[in-house]
């Protein structure tokens, strides 16, 4: 198993990182928080986690260890893969995850695109007291960055809801409805993306 990478942020897209590693550029998947972490040209470490199929070997990086072992652990859950993990990573925290199931807060669990009802029903049932406790977040394992520039925050959340099944219409309409209260600034330096990612879905999540 690659446990984590550490070398030079080579490149950065909507859905994932290329991370050059003694010369070899190696993809990883990541959700938009991790995104927000790296940035081209500077040194970052992500905890990875390896996925193994018939026709491809996928890359996935996170900010931290503990998103990592939460990843691997929610594929535990019948009918949970990867990509529905690494949505259910984009819209919450570690510890929000651990919440959501200690509580049984299915509502919570459904504002993630591709679980429904039934679904997080299950979940709840095959994962709880599995997650462990909810705690103090994780330490980022990840280069910290500075804040992103105001467009690079609205594209990467666009990019995120569009990669997680909502259309680009839709998209820009909860960034539009979030934007005045997570803008900080008159230019929006100081936006999170992935608490502005969270707030777009809570929005696109009651419509």
């Amino acid at each position: 198993m690659i446990a984590h990478l550490d070398g030079t942020v080579s490149g950065v897209a909507p859905d994932g990182a290329v991370i050059d590693v003694g010369g070899v550029g190696l993809l990883v998947q990541c959700t938009p928080g991790t995104l927000a972490r790296l940035r081209t040209g500077e040194r970052a470490r992500v905890a990875t986690s390896l996925v193994v199929r018939e026709d491809a070997l996928t890359l996935y990086g996170f900010a931290s260890e503990d998103e990592r072992n939460t990843f691997e652990l929610l594929q535990t859950a019948s009918g949970v893969g990867p990509r529905l993990a690494l949505a259910m990573l984009a819209v919450f925290t570690p510890d929000a995850l651990r919440r959501a199931v200690a509580t049984e807060d299915l509502a919570a669990l459904t504002t993630v695109p591709g679980i429904g009802r039934k679904g997080a029903q299950r979940i709840v049932l095959e994962l709880a007291g599995r997650l462990g406790p909810a705690g103090e977040p994780s330490v980022p394992a990840g280069h910290p960055g500075n804040g992103a520039p105001a467009a690079s925050w609205r594209e990467q959340v666009r990019a995120g809801l569009v990669s997680l099944g909502w259309q680009a219409r839709e998209a820009d309409q909860a960034i539009a409805a979030v934007e005045p209260e997570l803008t900080g600034t008159p230019d929006g330096q100081a936006v999170d993306v992935s608490v502005a990612l969270r707030a777009a879905l809570r929005v696109l999540g009651r419509s």
